[in-house]
């Protein structure tokens, strides 16, 4: 019997276990490895990912933010041996939940260190901290002439625990000059710090693309996000690795019907059948994360054939051109993208966007199966 959902993130625990492992061979031994299961995991359920991960050896964790982490605790997601970083800077009113959940804080500015500092000295529980340091990438992060007061403001702090220092790359899968600055900026910065303070601390800076590219940027842990689902960061770096995608994304045939030449289908009349053949239903949308822009510009894989989709995709449903094949029926599998069928990245080409996007989109009404 079917179940009730009828389109399908397909999840593939093997996969995901391949990309980690093919992580792990690129770093040294010396080197953590913080997976990315932000935005539910680019769309693969933060919390199966997690779970698979932990289990492979995994003790750190990237979120985007505090409801993010505090989700994993609270689910037993992530047990309390393992780390969890929420990379956005924290607002004063959430520091106590950070205290509660056991969750590392980004601290980017000395206004958000003090109110740190005071709501932990409150609670009388020490409070975990990255520092994080803006290089070039213009988004969060203290500036690198404020960087080494803030860092030292935040080891001498009485309830604050300086546990990591980290930077992001603006364009990490690239090997020019910006990318090397940055690098070099961070470890001067570092280094400078470590020495007055005469101790280390774990340094954090390589994304996927830096983990691809920039061999000399690992420092003490790498933060793998798009190559751990299966995914190059851009078209640059394809083939610097064997990756497997991790999501197949499939749906249900919900309805065929034969039409006459000259019948438009869906909104706005964009397509136009040209003689008479048979169209099927597909029960996903863009509600479901299958982007609207791809109207009449992709095709999906039914019983191992590929169809043209026709037709403005809706909310809830899209139309494929079955032509003549009489092999097609109401509850085969559709396959939109992953497995054997089109790839997330060339169907993100086609929308004109970016697999993370593509990915994160799969929306919260798909069921995940892991396989």
């Amino acid at each position: 019997m079917a179940g009730e959902n009828l389109t399908s993130a397909i999840i593939s625990s093997s996969n995901l276990e391949h990309n980690y492992r093919l992580t792990l061979d690129r770093i040294p031994g010396h080197c953590r490895i913080m997976a990315v299961v932000k935005a539910n995991a680019y769309g693969h359920d933060a919390a199966g990912t997690s779970k698979i991960l932990e289990r492979l050896g995994v003790r750190d964790f990237g979120v985007a933010n505090i409801a993010e982490a505090a989700s994993l605790r609270k689910q037993l997601t992530v047990s309390g041996h393992s780390e969890i970083l929420a990379f956005s800077s924290p607002l004063p009113d959430h520091i106590a939940r950070y205290l509660e959940h056991d969750i590392a804080a980004t601290i980017c500015d000395f206004n958000m260190l003090r109110a740190a500092e005071s709501i932990a000295s409150a609670h009388n529980v020490p409070l975990k901290v990255h520092v994080k340091i803006d290089t070039g990438m213009g988004r969060l992060g203290t500036t690198p002439e404020n960087a080494f007061q803030l860092l030292e403001a935040a080891e001498k702090s009485p309830h604050l625990r300086l546990s990591g220092i980290y930077t992001h790359f603006a364009q990490s899968t690239s090997r020019d000059a910006f990318t090397g600055r940055q690098r070099d900026l961070f470890t001067q910065i570092c280094s400078e710090f470590e020495h007055r303070m005469q101790r280390t601390f774990c340094k954090h800076a390589a994304n996927s693309g830096g983990i691809l590219c920039h061999d000399n940027a690992f420092f003490d842990m790498v933060r793998p996000g798009i190559m751990l689902y299966g995914y190059f960061p851009d078209d640059s770096v394809k083939g610097r690795a064997d990756l497997k995608p991790v999501m197949l994304l499939s749906t249900k045939v919900m309805f065929i019907k034969e039409v006459e030449a000259g019948t438009t289908i869906s909104y706005n009349r964009t397509w136009t059948a040209p003689s008479r053949r048979r169209i099927a239903t597909l029960s996903a949308g863009y509600a479901d994360g299958y982007p609207r822009t791809l109207s009449n510009r992709t095709t999906v894989s039914i019983r191992g054939k590929t169809f043209p989709q026709v037709g403005t995709i809706t909310m809830d449903q899209f139309m494929v051109d079955l032509g003549n094949d009489r092999d097609v029926r109401v509850g085969d599998d559709a396959l939109l993208f992953g497995g054997e069928g089109i790839s997330a990245a060339d169907l993100a080409l086609t929308a004109g966007t970016i697999s993370y996007e593509l990915l994160c989109a799969v929306s919260s009404r798909v069921r995940r199966v892991f396989v």
